[in-house]
């Protein structure tokens, strides 16, 4: 008996390989920062769709792991002490990946919380409102007449956009030119509000040189290029 058999999430998602991390996600800002670190760290993992055409978010197989109903999730069969461990929300995973693996989270105390800053700035800030100026802009809000709501989002994604760069003159990356999870957590929603989301305009994108640089640099790692695809788009 292997021991992620006990799970009730791999009833639904089957692992073929159980002795490797699995993974359930989606291909979406907050997904791919997992399968970008996982990618980046060469940790063996699998992967599993959750498909939200299906509404598999709300399964209770998924639930018992991410109890939110919010892709990602993984499920390591090697956690603490050997024994396995279910996590979900992406910043956390981020933390503990990088912790297991001692990559792209910095031994120096002060660098390794400056880096946990940054983290908790997208947790809090960059997601959030870059998501709902996506939905003022793509998806249903585009039918409000009051677009006072919206403009409320664009004013508030100029002002993040202007921390960022800010924080990115003459640095390679957000902490002491060095990258980590707060690089791999705040750049796949930069490349989302320019991209999916079609905001690159409307935010003023290009009076952000410096956001605008580190993303094509960020782009251009080949285990970002493969991590922004996992799992496949259906």
């Amino acid at each position: 008996m292997n021991a992620l058999a006990s799970f009730p999430v791999t009833q639904q998602w089957p692992p073929t390989h159980p002795d490797r991390l699995q993974l359930y996600s989606l291909p979406t800002p907050n997904g791919v920062k997992v399968s970008i670190l996982l990618e980046e760290t060469g940790l063996p993992y699998e992967v599993h769709r959750v498909s939200f055409d299906d509404n598999q978010q709300h399964l209770p197989a998924f639930l018992s792991v991410s109890p939110n109903n919010k892709i990602p999730a993984i499920l390591d069969p090697d956690g603490p002490g050997g024994k396995p461990l279910a996590l979900f929300e992406s910043g956390a995973i981020l933390v503990y990946l990088a912790s297991k693996t001692g990559q792209f989270l910095p031994e120096d105390v002060a660098q390794r919380y400056e880096t946990l800053q940054w983290l908790m700035f997208q947790m809090g800030g960059v997601g959030p409102m870059f998501g709902q100026l996506g939905f003022f802009t793509k998806f249903a809000g585009k039918e409000y007449e009051d677009k006072r709501p919206r403009d409320r989002y664009v004013a508030e994604a100029r002002r993040l956009l202007g921390v960022l760069d800010k924080q990115l003159d003459g640095r390679a990356w957000l902490v002491a030119d060095t990258y980590t999870i707060a690089d791999i957590a705040v750049f796949p929603w930069v490349r989302n509000l320019i991209g999916f989301y079609e905001a690159g305009e409307l935010v003023g994108f290009d009076d952000f040189g410096n956001v605008k640089r580190v993303l094509e640099t960020f782009i251009a790692r080949p285990a970002v290029t493969r991590g922004l695809n996992i799992p496949p788009r259906g």
